[in-house]
């Protein structure tokens, strides 16, 4: 069997490639439709007003300022701040809050029939 050859085969497709062609996902689909009909920033705005009136925006402000009087200001970044505070903030957000977000994005696909 020396003398056996290599099958010439085709080259194997690029993943990246391969991600390309397929549609696009569900949650992509739905994201273009909130953006499109102006309800993701109408939803961002609901967010925002909630957040500050849950006193969500103040908790998360004196949190960067301890962080940074901790650190020295002169010595904190703004990444710094994303970093520790990003968890924190996520976790804090109160659940009514996303309740309230998640019934209004039921509403909106049922209403777009996604």
């Amino acid at each position: 069997m020396e003398g056996r050859k290599s099958v010439n085969r085709p080259p194997t497709p690029d993943p990246v490639e391969e991600q390309e062609e397929k549609e696009p996902s569900l949650q992509e689909v739905i994201n273009v439709k909130l953006v499109e009909s102006g309800e993701k920033e109408r939803l961002m705005d609901l967010l925002r007003e909630r957040l500050i009136e849950c006193g969500w925006k103040d908790e998360m402000k004196a949190l960067c300022r301890a962080f940074m009087k901790k650190k020295g200001r002169s010595n904190v970044t703004v990444d710094d701040l994303v970093h520790v505070i990003t968890p924190k903030g996520r976790a804090s957000i109160p659940d009514s809050i996303k309740a309230e977000l998640l019934q209004r994005i039921r509403a909106f696909l049922v209403q777009a029939s996604v």
